[in-house]
């Protein structure tokens, strides 16, 4: 009985398991907002105060302070980043940098760049 118990339990809570942690890594093209735009000042998603000049990513699904390293694969220059919002909603991109921090890495007139991240 107590098995038949245990065996049933263990099939009930099956779904229950948390699913894999996707890699905080990979490359992707990366986009910028803050200035210009209305964003900087106003609220992000975890409830601060958004900085434009900061060195902030928003990510769809990292948790709120995970840290990236950022390198942009054309000419090599990195900066460190933390998660602080949502976005981007634009397909092929998973990083919308700060302003700041994508003037570290890129001239931001161009827009994209295309970069490789990690969690530091």
């Amino acid at each position: 009985m107590l098995f038949k118990t245990l065996s049933i339990l263990a099939v009930a809570t099956a779904g229950l398991a948390p699913l894999q942690a996707k890699a905080s890594s990979g490359c992707t093209l990366a986009s910028h907002y803050g200035v210009g735009d209305g964003y900087h000042g106003q609220t992000t998603a975890n409830g601060e105060r958004y900085n434009a000049y900061g060195n902030s990513v928003a990510h769809r699904w990292m948790p709120f302070g995970t840290r990236l390293k950022v390198t942009n694969q054309r000419n090599g220059k990195s900066v460190i980043v933390r998660v602080n919002d949502r976005g981007p909603y634009v397909g092929g991109r998973d990083l919308d940098l700060s302003y700041g921090a994508f003037s570290t890495i890129a001239p931001p007139g161009q827009g994209v760049a295309k970069v490789c991240y990690t969690e530091v």
